[in-house]
């Protein structure tokens, strides 16, 4: 187990991770993608816990979404039945992640968004627009353009649909449904095609 999370994460992260792995028993599973989270934390039926995390996110998300879930794990040990993502969690959350906001394990473009996040973390890493820019890069996926890119009033597709941008308002944008001329909020993140624009 130890070799395959090792090989996710920075560097530097290891030594302290290692600790955290070995203090706290659980499983930890390296996943396929799932569209709806990056990583979760379960008591299983044999009384055991258990860790899952998404194999497709880059070292520095998976270090953060190893952290949030052994956070889960860490609560539930100290406080019971508290809340997902409540105080405890984020007491906890921030205090695990200490000894990793260092510019060797996070690049400066990262510690800045991510330090911000960890005053009063959410229950994603997604719901934290500059956090979550900054994690990948500030770059989309090749052939793909972040919806806030595309003008107001241009066109993409996402998900085999094509939808017009509309006003952003703060996190998400309004967007057209072409097809239905319903309205949808996007997420300002999130990775579309660009089709054309007016």
């Amino acid at each position: 187990m130890k070799s395959d999370y090792q090989n996710y994460i920075p560097i530097k992260a290891i030594p302290f991770v290692d600790f955290l792995v070995e203090k706290h028993s659980f499983e930890l599973k390296i996943v396929n993608e799932r569209a709806t989270k990056h990583g979760d934390f379960r008591k299983l039926s044999n009384g055991k816990f258990q860790i899952t995390i998404n194999n497709n996110l880059n070292k520095y998300q998976f270090l953060l979404t190893l952290v949030h879930e052994i956070a889960h794990h860490v609560a539930h040990e100290k406080f019971g039945r508290a809340q997902p993502h409540g105080k405890e969690w984020k007491t906890v959350f921030q205090h695990l992640m200490l000894p990793f906001l260092h510019p060797e394990i996070y690049p400066p473009e990262i510690l800045r968004p991510l330090a911000t996040y960890l005053k009063n973390p959410k229950a994603s890493t997604d719901a934290d627009a500059k956090l979550s820019l900054a994690l990948r890069g500030n770059e989309a996926e090749p052939g793909k353009i972040f919806v806030f890119n595309i003008p107001n009033g241009g066109f993409f597709e996402f998900k085999n649909t094509i939808y017009k941008r509309g006003n952003q308002r703060r996190t998400r944008i309004e967007c057209q449904n072409i097809k239905t001329r319903k309205n949808y909020l996007f997420h300002q993140n999130v990775e579309v095609t660009k089709v054309f624009n007016n």
